[in-house]
């Protein structure tokens, strides 16, 4: 493991980074980690805390916000957690930064069609084959001797033979093999259910076929990003925090509105209900602006043209 350093930074400002990769053995991260606590591969990264520390972290900015301990709150624990989990809800519908491109490995079963994907996937943007119109992953198909070929003739002496132009008209070539015989495979995805249906009926195999033998097919796919990381991200951590707040804010509004007064013997107790109400219903509007201004580091719409 790495040493720890008491700097982040040497003299000469450069980040202080420590090499986790282990020459006995050939593993480990790249040599620019960095890893203070000795525990980067073996537990969680460090800049990702336990979501529950997150979700107490906010729930004690509510309450002190609210001056519990000064005055009686009256929420309970299961408020705390429903105005967070509402703060991530508006959050996941409005913000573009609480998504994420990426990508996933299906294994195509025999005789099977249907795929119930998790829950955290969004939208499924296409499913990639390793090959054109192979069945099985690993076929001889999957090699292409004209790529090799081509690497070790015309690029080692470019400018004398062939040329970057030729290897473009030929990956152009692949590309529409690939549409044409089977390459990208057709689909439809439901949003609501999550399932995933091949346009495309897989054979089988024989009896018995193992797990390695079948079929990898690359899912390019659009998810949500987990609690985690959206609790760690510095940009959305603090919007996440002021519409929990607000949120928790219209919950007490709503309990202290059912009684105006409090009966006292020097007339009575006047309660903030419907100030506490109006102040949250501004707060959450103003914070719902903030997100149509990109201010939690979502990216703005490009042009559309069509």
């Amino acid at each position: 493991m790495a040493t720890a350093d008491t700097t982040n930074f040497y003299a000469n400002g450069v980040i202080t980074t420590d090499s986790l990769w282990n020459p006995s053995t050939g593993t480990g991260t790249g040599h620019i980690a960095y890893d203070p606590n000795e525990d980067l591969g073996t537990v969680a990264a460090p800049e990702l805390e336990a979501v529950n520390n997150k979700r107490t972290e906010i729930t004690d900015y509510i309450r002190l916000r609210l001056a519990d301990g000064i005055v009686d709150v009256e929420l309970d624990k299961e408020h705390y957690e429903m105005a967070i989990k509402q703060a991530l809800l508006k959050y996941r519908q409005r913000a573009a930064n609480s998504q994420e491109e990426s990508y996933a490995f299906l294994k195509l079963k025999p005789e099977t069609q249907e795929y119930i994907l998790p829950n955290e996937v969004m939208e499924v943007r296409a499913a990639y084959r390793r090959g054109i119109g192979s069945v099985t992953g690993t076929t001889a198909s999957q090699f292409e001797p004209f790529s090799s070929g081509y690497l070790n003739t015309y690029m080692l002496v470019a400018g004398r033979v062939g040329g970057l132009l030729s290897y473009e008209l030929f990956v152009d070539y692949q590309k529409l093999s690939m549409r044409m015989f089977g390459g990208y495979l057709n689909f439809y995805f439901n949003k609501t259910t999550k399932k995933l249906t091949l346009i495309r009926k897989i054979p089988f195999a024989g009896a018995n076929q193992q797990e390695r033998e079948m079929e990898d097919v690359l899912l390019h796919i659009y998810n949500y990003k987990p609690d985690s990381m959206l609790l760690n991200d510095y940009q959305a951590f603090p919007w996440i925090q002021e519409y929990a707040y607000s949120f928790a804010k219209r919950i007490l509004g709503e309990a202290r509105e059912k009684f105006a007064s409090i009966a006292g013997p020097q007339g009575g107790t006047q309660l903030n209900g419907a100030s506490l109400k109006s102040e949250a219903a501004a707060e959450m509007a103003e914070l719902e602006q903030q997100l149509k201004d990109f201010v939690d580091g979502s990216q703005p719409l490009t042009w559309v043209i069509g």
